[in-house]
């Protein structure tokens, strides 16, 4: 006992430790100022094809080696709309204050042209392993960026992230919620989505895209279902909610006002958390596309952002404000705010605003709901660690490799499934953190290549062609694909 406490101390400090370092001032300056100059080099991309953004989601199918442009938007949104969209609105209302939920649309909005750039590189600079397109980053950075040694460090840090220590997030609130909601124990819940996740990775990258095709569109219709209900019963509330967020972010509400500094970092911290733009986890799922333009799957990629957290997180927000039922802290150890003593910040605060309008169900619908969002969201985390193991290995692919991959993702869905909800966030954090300072980075060096590919896919429009891609005739080096 004396030995697992001293490691939980270690572990405790390692993680506040590592986020001082890693989620300083820098890393949001960082993604917002990126966000913001991609949106002006854009020409606001996120608002100028909006019409796009639905247009392209149906228009191609998949290939022998490619995905659908609609399933790798399931595989991208199966990653943003998670646990973050549920606990982490939450945890963002709770530690920055209800002014934390502007911030999260403003890194929402600006982070869409992120996205879009991100998509871009990811298409273009796509290859073929074992009969499927793989990409991302790293792919990228050594193809593009000419810089093999930093294509190497973001693959090694992203398998890290996503087989270690972001599973855990999703898995922790899965299990939260189901024992609060049923009574089932954190151990068995974590193994029986472990069971789960086996019966669908083995079969690869094109099981993992018709899963998420699937229950995407049914888990988030019925949740933001949900939210429309009670917003509708809420209507009078809208204004003063709107104004409690927008007053609260600029330091001008009474209770929340002395939180601003807060607001700002936690609404970027779980923006991003939730979103992925500028991550880097997106353009795998981009990458795993069959499109004859990779701008057509940059602005899907846009689109995604805004449905995860202008819809999704909107959605939540709204749940848990109206109701009234939440906590926010003070900084100090103390609360500013607290309307449901001891209970930990995450999915509990939503399930306890869903109830409070049905009380029949809104525990078990908020867990059903986590469930869905966090399990899909798992599977996305396994394809882009595999897809960076994949990267390394440059020949034929190692089956003692492969399952020590699969041992140490799945030892961490469980290990996340009886943590506390503190230890599994913060591990989260640190890798979402050290992946969008890789990233971004990467992304701001590159950008010419994503914006002269814009540029030709507007021309094509223009023309009243179905833009396809030509490399060579833009003078593009390194791209297999195409």
């Amino acid at each position: 006992m004396e030995k697992q406490n001293n490691f939980t101390v270690l572990l405790d400090s390692f993680i506040v430790t590592a986020n001082e370092l890693i989620w300083s001032n820098a890393l949001i300056v960082l993604c917002i100022g990126a966000g913001l100059y991609f949106s002006i080099r854009t020409k606001f991309v996120q608002v100028r094809f909006l019409r796009d953004m639905i247009g392209q989601l149906f228009k191609e199918n998949s290939n022998e080696k490619g995905v659908s442009p609609f399933q790798a938007f399931s595989i991208a949104i199966a990653g943003r709309v998670g646990t973050g969209n549920i606990a982490g609105v939450a945890t963002a209302i709770a530690m920055g204050g209800p002014g934390a939920i502007f911030w999260m649309w403003v890194i929402a909005f600006l982070g869409s042209a992120t996205a879009f750039i991100e998509a871009v590189l990811g298409q273009i600079y796509k290859v073929e392993k074992n009969g499927h397109y793989r990409g991302g980053p790293a792919y990228y950075i050594e193809k593009g960026m000419g810089q093999k040694w930093y294509a190497v460090l973001f693959a090694i840090a992203t398998i890290i992230a996503c087989a270690i220590f972001l599973p855990g997030v999703q898995s922790n609130s899965i299990a939260q919620s189901m024992e609060s909601a049923f009574g089932f124990d954190k151990l068995y819940i974590g193994l029986g989505v472990v069971g789960a996740l086996v019966l669908i990775i083995i079969g690869g990258v094109k099981r993992i895209g018709r899963f998420a095709e699937i229950t995407v569109s049914f888990m988030a219709g019925a949740y933001i279902l949900m939210a429309l209900v009670i917003i509708g019963l809420n209507l009078e509330n809208i204004p003063a909610v709107f104004s409690l967020i927008i007053n609260s972010a600029f330091g001008a509400d009474a209770t929340f006002g002395g939180v601003i500094g807060s607001a700002i970092a936690w609404g970027v911290k779980r923006g991003i958390y939730s979103n992925e733009a500028g991550q880097g986890t997106a353009p795998h799922a981009a990458a795993a596309a069959a499109t004859t333009h990779p701008a057509k799957q940059g602005i899907l990629q846009a689109f995604s952002v805004y449905i995860d957290t202008l819809f999704v997180c909107t959605a939540t927000a709204l749940m848990i404000l109206f109701s009234g039922l939440y906590n926010v802290k003070d900084g100090t150890g103390g609360y500013l705010y607290e309307k449901l003593p001891g209970v930990e910040e995450g999915p509990l605060f939503t399930q306890a605003a869903i109830s409070a309008q049905f009380p029949a169900i809104g525990d078990a619908f908020v867990a059903v709901a986590l469930l869905f969002f966090a399990f899909t969201t798992v599977l996305a985390y396994y394809f882009i660690a595999e897809s960076n193991l994949y990267y390394l290995r440059r020949k034929k692919m190692s089956k003692v490799l492969m399952w020590i991959l699969r041992i140490g993702f799945l030892g961490s869905v469980t290990y996340g499934a009886v943590s506390t909800g503190g230890t599994a966030w913060g591990l989260g954090d640190i890798g979402v953190g050290i992946m969008a300072w890789l990233n971004i980075i990467a992304v701001l060096i590159m950008q010419k290549t994503a914006l002269l590919t814009l540029k030709d896919y507007e021309q094509q429009k223009k023309e009243g062609k179905d833009p396809v891609f030509d490399p060579v005739k833009l003078g593009i080096k390194n791209t297999t694909e195409w």
